[in-house]
C-alpha cells in the first residue's frame, strides 16, 4: 500500500518518460543525473514497484511505470486546470 507520494518525484518521472533519458531529465530539470536517479530509486520505494529499466543508454519504463506516468500526467493536467 502506497503511504504517500512525492509529486516532485512524479514530475521527473514524467520528464524521464518524455525525453528518453536521465541525462536529458536532469538538464530540464537543472540537476545532476545522478540527483534525478537518486529521485527515481526513491519513489520507486515509495511505490514497491520497479518503474525504469535499461534500454540501450536509454531507459524505458515498466508497465507499472506507464500506468504511474499515465496518473501523474492526470494530476499534472488537473492542477494546470485549478491554477
Amino acid at each position: 500500500m502506497i503511504e504517500s507520494v512525492d509529486l516532485r518525484r512524479l514530475q521527473v518521472l514524467r520528464l524521464v518518460h518524455r525525453h528518453g533519458t536521465v541525462t536529458a531529465a536532469a538538464d530540464v530539470l537543472h540537476l545532476t543525473p545522478s540527483a534525478v536517479s537518486h529521485q527515481l530509486r526513491q519513489l520507486a520505494r515509495e511505490t514497491g514497484v520497479a518503474l525504469l529499466e535499461p534500454d540501450g543508454r536509454r531507459v524505458r519504463l515498466t508497465p507499472a511505470g506507464r500506468a504511474l506516468v499515465a496518473h501523474a500526467d492526470a494530476l499534472h493536467a488537473g492542477w494546470e486546470r485549478a491554477r
